[in-house]
């Protein structure tokens, strides 16, 4: 059986939220303590074992001329795979053809629409590339 496995960032923001709860409630732990407990709920004896099961997902295979959705820049898409190359183990370099373009200005006076985009995501589909919000830039639905 398969498991789906958090990203590791999306497991460090989990052992926060715990951290957090669990201080609510009058009991401080360590983030380390945070994170074991994250990796027994996940079904790992622990953090250590649980990170190398993340970290060494292979990356989703994508096919030219394959569908993707998800957002770019906060904006919903969908599209045709272009072209995909790993750039790096984990990491593949997209370039998408969007069926709608869209807007990749936030301004309210001005617009720029791009119907095609480029972006590098990593096993779980999301961009290293952050907005000053902290979302990534391109974040492709698995």
């Amino acid at each position: 059986m398969v498991k789906h496995l958090p990203s590791i960032d999306k497991a460090k923001a989990q052992a926060n939220r715990l951290r957090q709860d669990l201080a609510a409630k009058g009991e401080d732990i360590s983030h380390s303590s945070a994170l074991e407990r994250v990796a027994v709920q996940h079904g790992f004896q622990d953090w250590n074992t649980f990170y190398a099961a993340m970290g060494n997902r292979s990356a989703p295979r994508y096919t030219l001329g394959g569908r993707v959705s998800g957002k770019y820049l906060g904006q919903p898409f969908r599209g045709t795979i272009h072209a995909a190359a790993q750039s790096r183990p984990g990491w593949v370099q997209l370039v998408l053809d969007l069926d709608e373009a869209v807007d990749v200005v936030s301004f309210e006076s001005f617009s720029n629409y791009r119907s095609r985009i480029r972006g590098q995501v990593g096993p779980d589909g999301h961009s290293r590339e952050k907005t000053s919000d902290g979302t990534p830039h391109l974040v492709v639905d698995l």
